[in-house]
């Protein structure tokens, strides 16, 4: 398995992927903040690849002072394979290496299900998040 930045020849594979995995109402919101991410900061988004084919991808943020994991995905055939894991440990990575000292898990009626994948992963209650503005990327 390979974690790297996004890639411009990513999007259309990591469309499809969110599109599959995530809810309709989750999909339409995810892509508006992705493009935003994308414009802003390219490296806070993370694509897992294995074999050349995009098994997940994550988009981190950095609001303020503080780094925020706002969604993950991983295809159904790479599920419970350690995709998830390794995204959320390459972005923890890549937020220590600018310095993000607080990092957190942007909870939201959709991240709210994923709370559980989350908490195996070790994340404390302490480390989800509502935050107290709408996000930059996803205020726009």
């Amino acid at each position: 398995m390979q974690i790297r930045s996004f890639q411009l020849s990513d999007y259309r594979l990591v469309a499809e992927l969110l599109q599959d995995v995530l809810s309709e109402e989750c999909c339409e919101e995810t892509m508006g903040a992705f493009a935003r991410q994308l414009s802003w900061d390219s490296d806070l988004v993370l694509v897992a690849s294995i074999e050349g084919e995009v098994a997940g991808v994550l988009i981190g943020t950095i609001d303020g002072h503080k780094g925020y994991v706002y969604r993950i995905a991983v295809a159904k055939s790479y599920q419970r394979r350690g995709v998830g894991k390794s995204l959320v440990s390459a972005m923890h990575a890549r937020f220590r290496q600018r310095k993000v000292l607080k990092v957190l898990i942007a909870e939201d009626k959709h991240n709210t299900l994923l709370r559980p994948f989350y908490e195996a992963l070790g994340v404390s209650p302490a480390h989800f998040a509502i935050p107290a503005k709408p996000l930059a990327i996803v205020a726009g």
